[in-house]
C-alpha cells in the first residue's frame, strides 16, 4: 500500500471512529470518505489534486472532464461569465498520455497531470529598475504552438488563425513539468492597451468576461478571464500577465492569490507584447502556496528572453518560503501618501476600513508597522507621464515585430498599422456600439521610435519607482516589505482582504460593468526590491494562514459549477 493510500485509510477511520462516537449516521460517513477521495474542485489545491492522482481516486483524464463541464457550466450559458475563450482538444490525448507516464515512471513534479489555463495578453505602470510597478493593468497572449489546436490572439480577431513560432518561454516549463494546458482565458484586448472607454475584460473574440461575485461586476485587469476562471474552479490554477496591474487587479476583485513576478524573473517570449520593461508573466490561484508551486516551475532564465539572463542564476523553491510565522520580527511600511492624498485615491472608504484591519492582523503576528512610510516620489509619480511615452514606443515596435515574426496570419495583419485598418474595416467584430476604441493605438503608431526622449522617461520612471520609490523607503525606514490595498496599485504578492458590503453604492466602471459592488472581493498588496518574492510569498502566506480571508465568502449560486469530480469518475 502506497504511504499516500495508507494515510487515507487512516484518515477515514479517524473519520469513522469520530462519526461512531458522535452518532453521526453512516451515510455521513460516506459522504466523508467521498470527499477525501474527491476535493471540492471550487477550492481544490495542487497538493489535493495530487494526492487524489497518486493514491488513484481520479485521474488526469478525469480532471480535465470534469474542468471542461465546468466551464460549459458558466462560461456561455448561465451567468455567462465569458471568462474562457477556448479549450484545447488535444488537452485529454496529453491528459491520457500524462496519466500513463505516472503510472510508469511516477510524476515530474507537483504539475504534472495539473490542467492550466493561459492568458490570453499584457497591460500599463510607473516602474524602477526593481521590476515592480508602482500603479495598476496582461492571457490569449501567451503563445501555444498551432498544431495543437489552439490560437495565440490577444483576444483580436487579427490573430485569428495566426501561427506562431513556437510555444511560449512559460508555456515549455509548464509542459516540461508535466501540466496540461486546458485552454485560454479571455482577457482585455491587447492587454487594455486600446483606448477609450473599453471595460476590463472586453475583447472582440471574448465578449465581456464579468466577475463571478456579482452580476457584471468588473473582473478587473486584462488578465481578466484567468482570474474569474480561477475564482470558481474552471482551472487548478491559471496564469495572467501583466504590464501595469493586471495580475495584482483581478487578483484582488477575483478573491485570489497573485504574483506579479520582477520583470525579468519569468519569460516573456512568445507573449504579445507591450513593453519590454514593463510586462511580465505570473500565476493567479486560491492560495499562495499554489502561487509559489507555479513559480517555481515559470521562473528561470530563457535565452529568448534577455531580461531573464539579468536573473539570480539559482532560481528558489518558492514553496520554501511557506512560513506561517513569517511576520513575526518584520518591518512593514504603510505609505500614506499616494497619489495626492492619503485616503488611498480611487478606493471606496471601506478599503480603508478592511486595510487598517489588516495592519492589526499584521501587528498581531509579531510585525512592527511602520506607518506612514511614505515614498520620496509619490507626489510626483501622480503628475509624471513617462510610463505612458515609454508605453507607446514600445508597444510599436515590440507589437510590430511579433506580427513580423509569425509564421502565418490569415488576417493579412502585420503591423500595428495594418491593426488600426483592420479594426476600422470590421467594426462589426472589433468597434463595438458606443466604444471609443483605438486612441491608445493611434498614439502609439505615431510615435517615432526609441530617441531621447523615451530614454529620458524610462530612467526618470527607474528613478521614481526605485531610487526614490520602493528601494528608498525600504532602507530609509530599515523595511522589510511595504503593504497596501491592492485595488488601485501594482504590487506582488496579492493575498484576499475582504468583500465589499451588501450596502455598498454600486458604481459604473464602464458600459458594461459595475464597481464597486455588494460582495466583490478586495485584495491585499506587499512590495518588495527587485528579485525579493521569496521574502513577499512569505509574509503573503503568513497573513493569508492567519485570515483565511478567502472562504469567508463564495462567488454568486449561479455563477459556482455544479459539477464534480464524483460527477465524472467511472462515467462514460
Amino acid at each position: 500500500m502506497s504511504v499516500t493510500k495508507l494515510w487515507l485509510s487512516v484518515l477515514l477511520a479517524v473519520l469513522a471512529c469520530l462519526q461512531l462516537a458522535q452518532g453521526i449516521p453512516a451515510s455521513t460517513e460516506t459522504d466523508a470518505a467521498e470527499a477525501a477521495k474527491f476535493p471540492d474542485l471550487y477550492e481544490a489545491s495542487v497538493l489535493e489534486l495530487q494526492a487524489g492522482l497518486d493514491a488513484g481516486h481520479f485521474s488526469s483524464v478525469d480532471l480535465v472532464k470534469a474542468y471542461f463541464a465546468r466551464i460549459d457550466e458558466v462560461n456561455l450559458k448561465g451567468p455567462a461569465l465569458r471568462a474562457v475563450l477556448e479549450t484545447n482538444p488535444s488537452a485529454l490525448a496529453q491528459a491520457a498520455a500524462l496519466d500513463k507516464e505516472r503510472k510508469k515512471t511516477g510524476k515530474r513534479s507537483l504539475l504534472h497531470g495539473i490542467p492550466i489555463l493561459l492568458k490570453v495578453s499584457f497591460s500599463s505602470c510607473i516602474q524602477g529598475d526593481d521590476g515592480l510597478c508602482l500603479i495598476n493593468n496582461f492571457h490569449d497572449n501567451i503563445a501555444t504552438v498551432a498544431s495543437e489546436g489552439m490560437n495565440t490572439t490577444a483576444g483580436s480577431f487579427s490573430l485569428l488563425g495566426s501561427v506562431v513560432p513556437e510555444d511560449a518561454g512559460v508555456v515549455k516549463r509548464l509542459r516540461k513539468a508535466g501540466a496540461i494546458i486546458l485552454g485560454k482565458a479571455n482577457l482585455s484586448e491587447f492587454a487594455h492597451f486600446r483606448g477609450g472607454n473599453l471595460a476590463s475584460g472586453w475583447s472582440g473574440r471574448g465578449g465581456q468576461c464579468t466577475n463571478a461575485y456579482f452580476a457584471n461586476a468588473d473582473p478587473c485587469g486584462s488578465s481578466s478571464g484567468s482570474g474569474v476562471a480561477a475564482s470558481i474552479g474552471l482551472a487548478a490554477v491559471t496564469l495572467g500577465s501583466e504590464t501595469d496591474g493586471s495580475i495584482t487587479c483581478p487578483s484582488s476583485n477575483n478573491n485570489l492569490a497573485g504574483i506579479k513576478p520582477t520583470v525579468g524573473l519569468t519569460s516573456r517570449a512568445g507573449v504579445v507584447p507591450i513593453s519590454e520593461h514593463q510586462d511580465t508573466v505570473g500565476p493567479m490561484t486560491r492560495s499562495v502556496t499554489d502561487a509559489a508551486i507555479v513559480l517555481s516551475i515559470i521562473a528561470g532564465k530563457d535565452p529568448n528572453d534577455n531580461f531573464t539572463l539579468a536573473q539570480p542564476n539559482v532560481v528558489p523553491d518558492f514553496t520554501k518560503a511557506l512560513n506561517k510565522n513569517a511576520l513575526k520580527g518584520k518591518r512593514i511600511g504603510v505609505p500614506r501618501i499616494v497619489f495626492l492624498d492619503d485616503n488611498f485615491t480611487g478606493n471606496d472608504p471601506f478599503v480603508s476600513v478592511v486595510f487598517e484591519q489588516a495592519l492589526a492582523t499584521i501587528r498581531s503576528l509579531g510585525a512592527t508597522v511602520v506607518d506612514p512610510a511614505d515614498l520620496p516620489s509619490a507626489l510626483e509619480i501622480a503628475n509624471s507621464n513617462n510610463e505612458t511615452i515609454v508605453l507607446d514606443i514600445d508597444f510599436k515596435i515590440e507589437l510590430n515585430a511579433y506580427y513580423q515574426a509569425l509564421l502565418k496570419n490569415p488576417s493579412g495583419v502585420r503591423s500595428l498599422a495594418d491593426l488600426i485598418a483592420f479594426n476600422n474595416a470590421n467594426p462589426a467584430l472589433e468597434e463595438p456600439k458606443g466604444f471609443e476604441s483605438q486612441s491608445i493605438l493611434i498614439e502609439s503608431q505615431a510615435t517615432v521610435g526609441r530617441n531621447a526622449t523615451f530614454f529620458q522617461s524610462l530612467a526618470f520612471d527607474i528613478e521614481l519607482g526605485a531610487t526614490r520609490g520602493i528601494d528608498a523607503t525600504l532602507k530609509a525606514h530599515k523595511l522589510d516589505a511595504i503593504v497596501l490595498p491592492a485595488p488601485g496599485f501594482t504590487t506582488v504578492p496579492a493575498v484576499p482582504l475582504g468583500f465589499y458590503p451588501n450596502n455598498v453604492t454600486i458604481g459604473s466602471a464602464g458600459p458594461l460593468t459595475v464597481y464597486p459592488a455588494p460582495g466583490v472581493p478586495i485584495g491585499l498588496s506587499f512590495l518588495g526590491t527587485a528579485f525579493s518574492e521569496f521574502e513577499l510569498i512569505s509574509l503573503a502566506f503568513a497573513y493569508e494562514q492567519k485570515t483565511q480571508t478567502r472562504l469567508a465568502r463564495k462567488a454568486i449560486p449561479a455563477a459556482i459549477p455544479k459539477t464534480q469530480l464524483k460527477d465524472i469518475v467511472g462515467k462514460k
